[in-house]
């Protein structure tokens, strides 16, 4: 039986490190697709972070994990509005789960980490996952819709 668990092991490593490396290779098309999440992600650091709202299509719907209901693009305005003015994004991560596309349509899985400061310095560290629905507009990926927000720790 050790015999056998010592010749499967290398092979289940080596089958399980192939399908990790192919799960990394996307197309041009989901390049272009996360290209266009990182590039909003980005503005949240930016000294207009109100310019995220650029990337919101007035069609957009999203459903956040604090929300009871999903929201508009104006209910993202106003929560812009408010938390802008309580503190700053001051670093970001995110890493793809999954990427999927289809013609001017996509959607993205993803997590994240956050860090944000107060207007008193104090840092709060955030991680959750979204998954974003997006519609492309010219050369731009525009949010449809999305749903996610923290992973909160269990007690």
């Amino acid at each position: 039986m050790k015999k056998l668990i010592g010749i499967s092991l290398p092979f289940l490593l080596i089958f399980l490190f192939a399908a990790n490396v192919s799960a990394q290779q996307w197309t041009d098309e989901q390049k272009a697709v996360w290209a266009g999440v990182d590039a909003y992600w980005k503005v949240g650091l930016s000294d207009n972070p109100d310019d995220f709202l650029n990337y919101f299509d007035d069609s957009y719907f999203g459903w956040s994990y604090e929300n009871g209901a999903p929201g508009t693009k104006a209910d993202v305005q106003k929560s812009f509005s408010y938390w802008n003015k309580k503190g700053k994004m001051k670093y970001y991560t995110i890493t793809p789960a999954r990427i999927w596309v289809n013609g001017n349509f996509a959607y993205v899985h993803y997590y994240y980490t956050q860090v944000t400061e107060n207007a008193e310095g104090k840092s709060n560290t955030e991680r959750g996952r979204w998954t974003d629905i997006l519609m492309k507009k010219g050369d731009k990926w525009m949010l449809v819709g999305d749903h996610g927000g923290e992973i909160k720790e269990k007690d």
